[in-house]
């Protein structure tokens, strides 16, 4: 048997070798720590697609109306912009809510006129939709 004889740095080159090599076997059997660094950091969403968001509203998960609104909604309704009825202004919410509360989520959900279906809110419930409206017209 014939002994390799290092210098110096080989010997030093061959212990920081070493250590890399037994450091990255030990990161590697931690399966927990290597799933938590490569997990996904969000989903997509399609069309339709309907995520309440875990603990953003009360027990079942869904959103209060002026969350929604702040949220959603407000960009174009707190302004009117392209014809989006404002915030609580009688005149603009009159014939709306003259086709029933039925009606409102419908087009909400389905897309009207400038709004694009569910008021551009793909995470939003029908039942978070009902309750931005409701917050909408909340002082009418």
């Amino acid at each position: 048997m014939k002994v390799l004889k290092l210098g110096k740095w080989n010997k030093f080159l061959a212990l920081v070798a070493g250590v890399a090599i037994a450091s990255g076997v030990a990161v590697a059997q931690d399966s927990g720590s290597l799933e938590d660094r490569i997990k996904p950091s969000g989903r997509v969403l399609m069309a339709g697609d309907v995520a309440a968001t875990p603990g953003a509203g009360d027990s079942n998960g869904a959103r209060a109306g002026d969350q929604v609104y702040n949220q959603a909604c407000a960009a174009c309704h707190a302004g009117g912009v392209l014809g989006a009825p404002k915030v609580n202004d009688a005149g603009d919410w009159a014939d709306r809510l003259g086709q029933g509360m039925e009606t409102l989520v419908r087009h909400t959900i389905e897309g009207f006129n400038a709004m694009p279906p569910r008021g551009g809110c793909a995470n939003c419930s029908d039942e978070e939709i009902e309750s931005a409206i409701e917050y909408m017209t909340s002082e009418l």
